[in-house]
């Protein structure tokens, strides 16, 4: 089933099948790949990334219709009796899929030089477009069931990327995250059937589906239980306290797949699950009046706080950041809780905002393992003059989490702040402001030793463990040495003190610099008629009505 919508010189049955030739394309990727040998590293290569370039392509088809027009192009195929599976592309679902297309192609860049010279890339790549085909689907879903689905999917296609060094550590951590994620999904399930039950099969709409409505009016506690089960299964993926343990441990993974948990997939999936929940499924204002939003916003607020406490008790830099993800999420959950526009607003961009920011700093994280075999803050010192690109795009990152004027998360959080004055709940920015001195408090310190900090201060002694290697990258292999590297004036350094400046791979270099310059970007130009703040006041003033 075909809708029949049309811009333009585009016909209307080219738009609805937009969505599922983007699911096919990384589907289609993904059958490609698994088979290759390992040796056929540029035709791998080619695959991943001509699949990529043109999701970006199909993403920007589709913004004249969706953005400006303010039209849904939909396909619909039957599933079971009274339900379709339904993929809709509404602003919501494509600005969650413009986020994730262009992320995917910049670290699939960043995958394909981290992974060189390593084993079982087909395996990788093959499950890594599997992710991204579940992604797809979870932004264009338009109904409860076909969520479901794609959510489900992405459980299972990700464990193989957690445990893929397979070590008893990668194993252990990837067993940890799947009893999370299928404890959470079975909540979802159990939800999705009995929301169905009662109000039958429930389309996302802006304001909320209308059986849901009816049934909120006539049942509200059974309303609100389901709720709970809906809001409360999507939590693990989202990581909301208490229901975040799964994640600090994941970042054993490698350093692609630690970007694509934080920053695109799974903790993204979670918590937009949220936002549709609360946005399309039962609508801000029924939600509001049930009384559910009220306890959500309190878990989020204690997860805000929790998260950078956390965060602050770390040595290893990768499982700082893991919680810096668990403060930094909720604030898309806080966003859409105050039920004013400028909060919804700061919430919804928020999707975007922490995507850039927080995909730069793992990128850092993966360069300095890979490169020095860096892992922990002891080993730090002095990172501004031996990787200088890699280090500012950590600062700009680390500054953007803080909150710094013209980043983006100085955005983000102005937005949650309005917003938090406009409602019921102005004690809200207390907790944003105690977030933020926490967020500096945990990386300032970072980027200190950095920048103003000698190499031969470091008081690193040599680790041994598999995880804490000091001279070896992620996955246990030597790194390479720099006890040779090229200084700045371009003799070599061998001897103490010298100042050795590494030489940075392109392919990991490149994508990290363009996220970092996208979170500046994206927070100077705000203004802008397609900036990401105005297409989130757009989705806002919809959800809002």
């Amino acid at each position: 089933m075909v809708n029949d919508t049309a811009v333009g010189p585009i016909p209307a049955e080219l738009l609805s099948w937009i969505p599922p030739v983007m699911l096919l394309l990384s589907l289609g990727a993904a059958m490609a790949i698994f088979p290759l040998r390992e040796d056929r590293v540029r035709l791998r290569t080619t695959v991943n990334i001509g699949a990529a370039v043109l999701k970006i392509a199909l993403v920007v088809v589709l913004v004249p219709a969706v953005i400006i027009a303010g039209l849904q192009p939909e396909f619909a195929v039957p599933f079971l009796p009274g339900i379709d599976l339904v993929l809709r592309v509404d602003r919501l679902s494509l600005f969650f899929a413009a986020l994730s297309s262009f992320l995917w192609l910049l670290t699939t860049v960043y995958a394909v030089g981290y992974l060189e010279g390593k084993p079982s890339r087909s395996r990788f790549f093959g499950f890594f477009s599997l992710c991204v085909t579940a992604t797809v689907g979870i932004s264009f879903s338009g109904n409860l069931v076909t969520f479901l689905i794609f959510y489900e999917l992405l459980t299972v296609v990700t464990y193989p990327l957690v445990a893929h060094w397979g070590t008893p550590k990668a194993l252990h951590a990837a067993r940890i995250y799947l009893r999370y994620a299928l404890g959470g999904g079975l909540a979802v399930l159990i939800g999705v059937v009995w929301l169905t039950i009662y109000a039958g099969p429930v389309d996302f709409s802006e304001g909320g589906a209308e059986g849901v409505t009816e049934l909120a009016r006539h049942s509200p506690g059974v309303a609100a239980l389901i709720f709970a089960l809906l809001v409360g299964g999507m939590a693990v993926k989202a990581a909301l306290f208490p229901l975040h343990g799964w994640l600090p441990g994941a970042m054993v993974a490698p350093a692609p797949v630690s970007a694509l948990l934080h920053a695109v997939a799974v903790v993204k999936a979670g918590v937009f699950g949220i936002v549709r929940v609360v946005d399309d499924v039962y609508g801000i204002h029924v939600a509001s009046e049930l009384g559910v939003l009220t306890p959500l916003l309190i878990v989020a607020c204690f997860t805000i706080l929790y998260g950078s406490y956390q965060a602050l008790r770390q040595e290893d830099l990768k499982k700082r950041l893991a919680y810096s993800t668990v403060s930094q999420v909720s604030y898309v959950v806080v966003g859409i809780s105050l039920v004013t526009l400028a909060g919804t607003t700061g919430g919804v961009v928020h999707l975007v905002h922490q995507g850039l920011m927080k995909i730069t700093l793992f990128f850092c994280a993966g360069l300095f393992a890979e490169v020095l075999g860096i892992t922990k803050l002891s080993q730090m010192h002095g990172l501004g003059r031996r990787m200088p690109w890699t280090s500012t795009a950590f600062t700009v990152g680390a500054f953007g989490m803080i909150g710094l004027p013209v980043t983006a998360g100085f955005v983000s959080k102005w937005m949650l702040g309005l917003g938090a004055l406009d409602s019921e709940y102005p004690w809200v920015v207390g907790v944003l402001i105690a977030s933020s001195l926490l967020n500096a408090m945990y990386f300032l310190p970072v980027v200190y030793r950095m920048w103003f900090r000698d190499p031969v201060d470091s008081d690193a002694s040599p680790a041994t463990s598999e995880d804490d290697s000091a001279a070896g990258s992620e996955d246990g292999t030597p790194a390479a040495s720099d006890s040779s590297t090229a200084t700045s004036d371009g003799s070599t350094a061998s001897q103490p003190g010298a100042t050795v400046v590494v030489r940075e791979p392109a392919s990991l270099l490149v994508p990290t610099v363009i996220t970092a310059a996208a979170s500046v970007f994206v927070g100077l130009a705000a203004s802008l008629e397609f900036a990401p703040l105005q297409i989130a006041r757009q989705i806002a003033e919809g959800v809002l009505g």
